[in-house]
């Protein structure tokens, strides 16, 4: 092994340097290639005319559009709260000393893991018939809660062992040592695991269409109906997908920002030691 290899691979060599660069090259041709054939689809079917766009000037779509983005973002705020809130109770009740409320828990956690949304909000909205925003806030919060508990009990128990035992040493009761010694820990080394996640949910809002849930893709559908040319979907999705997209990157580059801010952070970071030096010795040390 090399000086410059590591535990888990060696460092790529001059050949297999030159291997992935043009690995990189080719890649960036065929992505190059497939995107120039989208966009000569788009000119093809004539999907950048005038006519096709002029309704987006129209001040009733414009209002429909930020209505639907409104009603998304409520509908991950709510989510986003609740699943938060449903995850650190089913984390607690995985971390129970009582076998049955960890019995309980597990079983709550495995099945809405294993349940798809999708059928979850489906049920809430026809079998219980719920309305369409609060099926939606329950099918996510049910789900993605459910997840969450799992980064949130997986995240506590990585923390150093240790830390617990100094912690009980120290005469603190179980919730002591959750409270103020675990959990901080733990919390700045799942906050980029628990934003990614939010992005998930931010993304699953848009299944509230299915149940007439007036959010962002709701709207589009609407718009996309009363339009009287061909394919009239394609400019909406033009218009919807990247505000989509600019939300779950700004979820992700939130997520990115704290890892490199904790990585940073005084209180996850070595301290340096400085040389020793000469002191006064203890008494009778010559």
């Amino acid at each position: 092994m090399t000086a410059d290899s590591t535990a888990l691979y060696d460092i790529p060599g001059p050949k297999t340097r030159k291997r992935h660069a043009l690995y990189g090259v080719l890649s960036t041709i065929l992505i190059a290639g497939l995107l120039a054939w989208v966009l000569y689809l788009l000119f093809d079917t004539d999907q950048f005319t005038a006519q096709k766009w002029t309704p987006f000037e129209y001040k009733g779509i414009q209002e429909l559009l930020l209505r639907g983005l409104g009603n998304t973002l409520k509908a991950f705020a709510y989510a986003a709260v609740l699943s938060l809130a449903f995850g650190a109770v089913l984390a607690v009740g995985r971390l129970s000393v009582h076998r049955p409320v960890r019995w309980v828990a597990t079983l709550l956690v495995e099945f809405f893991r294993a349940m798809p949304v999708l059928v979850m909000i489906f049920f809430i909205f026809v079998a219980l018939k719920v309305q369409p925003l609060p099926a939606l806030v329950t099918g996510l919060t049910l789900y993605n809660g459910s997840v969450l508990a799992e980064i949130f009990r997986t995240g506590i128990g990585n923390v150093e062992r240790g830390q617990r035992e100094a912690a009980y040493a120290l005469g603190m009761r179980k919730t002591q040592v959750m409270t103020h010694v675990l959990v901080p820990q733990a919390v700045r080394a799942m906050l980029p695991t628990i934003i990614s996640q939010l992005v998930v949910t931010l993304k699953d809002t848009s299944l509230g269409y299915l149940i007439t849930y007036e959010e962002f893709l709701h709207a589009g559908k609407l718009i996309a109906s009363n339009l009287d040319y061909d394919l009239p979907f394609i400019p909406v999705v033009m218009v919807i997908s990247p505000i989509y997209i600019g939300m779950c990157m700004l979820l992700s580059w939130l997520a990115n920002w704290t890892a490199r801010r904790q990585k940073r952070n005084p209180k996850t970071e070595a301290v340096d030691v400085g040389p020793a030096e000469p002191g006064t010795l203890l008494p009778g040390v010559q």
